[in-house]
């Protein structure tokens, strides 16, 4: 089989797509390489969505654990302690067994044991809580000078928090923030270990480079094939994140630096 018709084959198998089974002997690297490739869409898909929708949960966070009222304050210090404090490998476990014990009572539940809704849940309450404190801390650190220009031109409630307070909050937390999110899809993998089965035989990226580990008993080929996928899709994050970032960082003067020629330097 040619390496293209492996690409046709397995390129969306965990989506569902092309070849049912999986090879059984005689592994190739093109197959190795587009099976795991091909499980890397659910690690997307679950760092995706929990970002994404852990974003605006976790801005709401930190306004309400910013919040002078205790009965708003005290249940967000309380969410955020949780969900830091203990490890997300011991969340996913624990969700699970969770979700189980409702499903034998609440049918309509199920979908919650499998990994593409249960484990996605997880994965966007543990980063809601993280982003919340990172926000929570640059809320803190918005400079009172901006508050204060604000009160003065009269700019009060939402107008004040859209123009003011959220692009301030956003600009100082964004470094922070970019690396909660590598570290978020860096934990996706814990899925497969997590309890939360695959569907169908379609799982993430581990899934797939286990396999292939416990066949050929020679991890130094599919783990750093899956290393390197998420090394790519590191990448991808910080570009995405970084030209964010310069986005908001647009009205601010930025310093220009000069580098040496080589002519001046050997010169001196």
């Amino acid at each position: 089989m040619s390496c293209l018709q492996t690409v046709q084959d397995y390129a969306f198998r965990s989506l569902g797509f092309g070849e049912r089974l999986l090879p059984r002997e005689g592994f190739t690297l093109c197959e190795q390489v587009t099976l795991i490739g091909s499980g890397m869409f659910w690690n997307i898909y679950f760092g995706l969505i929990a970002i994404v929708f852990g974003f605006f949960a976790a801005t709401g966070m930190a306004l309400a654990k910013n919040s002078e009222n205790k009965w708003v304050r005290k249940p967000a210090e309380f969410f955020i302690y949780v969900f830091r404090g203990s490890p997300l490998f011991i969340q996913m476990f624990f969700a699970y067994a969770v979700f189980v014990v409702i499903k034998q009572s609440v049918p309509f539940m199920a979908p919650f044991t499998s990994a593409w809704l249960g484990a996605t849940l997880v994965l966007f309450l543990n980063t809601t809580a993280y982003t919340a404190e990172i926000f929570y801390g640059a809320l803190q650190s918005i400079p009172k000078g901006d508050l204060e220009a604000a009160d003065a031109y009269g700019i009060t409630g939402r107008t004040r928090f859209t123009r003011i307070v959220w692009p301030s909050m956003l600009r100082l937390a964004w470094p922070a923030y970019t690396n909660e999110a590598i570290f978020l899809f860096h934990a996706t993998a814990l899925v497969f270990f997590s309890g939360f089965p695959v569907w169908a035989q379609r799982g993430d990226a581990l899934y797939y480079a286990s396999y292939f580990a416990d066949k050929t008993f020679n991890p130094f080929i599919p783990y750093p094939i899956l290393a390197g996928f998420f090394i790519l899709l590191t990448l991808v994050v910080i570009t995405v994140f970084g030209t964010i970032g310069k986005r908001l960082n647009r009205h601010l003067p930025q310093a220009t630096v000069r580098r040496p020629g080589f002519m001046r330097t050997l010169m001196r």
